[in-house]
């Protein structure tokens, strides 16, 4: 597995996992339950987002967490969020993340993500995807610098981007002061990114799977991962579950994942795969699987977001 020593939390099974939060339906206190209930088992990483609406939740469950002294500080914590295409402009990025601080009632984040490669109009819509004529064009050139600005100003410990292709990566790196740390993206068997993360690999930049398990009822990827009868027969083998051989294909990529699930025993059913290993069929198989990518966007300036990467 690749190493990712420039953020030293990801090194450790309870934080190379960071239990997600991407809903924006989801009852304030049952986030706040499954963090609380992830801390217990053992998770030190989660992520959220401006735009799921949880953060405030991850602050309560985090404070309950040192109430209860299942953790010490914040400081076991590595916390993530993302800046929203809203706030995808220079002179929002700041204001956007002390927001993002002031909700959870937290003093930094360990990683701060620019959500998407887009910006849309400043009026504070969470939605997605936009209109056509919702969207600006993206100054990243300006938004990466205020994004260093925020880790100069010890409002974020490393910062990053979530769903940028290798172009865009192309792009930012001929610039930036400060290289990207992570790049969270869609990566799961049936749309495994095998150019992108050789690239991202190369440049010293964190893969972060979302969607590890699939996508059911979303806009993007596939719902047909847990349903693939070749990654059943593999799970089958091994003794384990086809989440938990997807999970585990993912380590051994050198991919770090966020990964929703608020029920308990698939929360800890997760963790257990590091005591085990897919072998070198496995992998091969794995690696013939039919690669499934779609993406629900109204625009093509949407669909055109992946630059046709595979």
């Amino acid at each position: 597995m690749m190493s990712p020593t420039n953020i030293p939390h990801l090194v450790s099974s309870t934080t190379v996992i960071g239990p997600g939060t991407a809903t924006r339906s989801m009852r304030k206190d049952i986030t706040k339950e499954a963090v609380i209930e992830a801390i217990k088992l053992g998770y030190r990483h989660f992520d959220t987002a401006s735009f799921y609406g949880t953060e405030e939740s991850l602050g309560s469950g985090i404070a309950e967490a040192l109430q209860l002294v299942l953790i010490k500080s914040r400081d076991e914590l590595f916390i993530t969020s993302k800046l929203w295409c809203t706030d995808n402009h220079p002179l929002h990025v700041i204001p956007a993340l002390q927001r993002s601080l002031g909700t959870p009632k937290l003093e930094y984040l360990d990683l701060h993500l620019i959500h998407w490669p887009v910006s849309a109009k400043p009026d504070g819509t969470m939605k997605f995807p936009f209109d056509e004529n919702e969207l600006v064009p993206f100054d990243l050139k300006g938004v990466w610098a205020e994004m260093e600005k925020c880790k100069n100003m010890g409002l974020t410990k490393s910062i990053g981007v979530s769903n940028f292709s290798t172009k865009k990566l192309q792009n930012l790196l001929s610039f930036a002061n400060f290289p990207p740390t992570v790049n969270q993206v869609l990566t799961n068997p049936c749309w495994q990114q095998k150019r992108l993360r050789e690239y991202c690999k190369a440049k010293g930049i964190i893969v972060t799977a979302y969607s590890a398990l699939g996508a059911k009822g979303a806009s993007w990827g596939t719902n047909e991962v847990l349903h693939n009868e070749l990654l059943k027969e593999i799970a089958q083998a091994h003794g384990k579950s086809v989440a938990q051989v997807c999970l585990r294909w993912a380590y051994e990529q050198g991919v770090s994942f966020a990964l929703k699930s608020y029920i308990k025993e698939r929360m800890k059913q997760n963790l257990e795969i590091f005591e085990w290993s897919l072998v070198e069929d496995d992998h091969e198989k794995i690696s013939q699987i039919k690669q499934l990518h779609s993406f629900d966007g109204s625009t093509s300036s949407l669909e055109a977001l992946f630059d046709g990467e595979s």
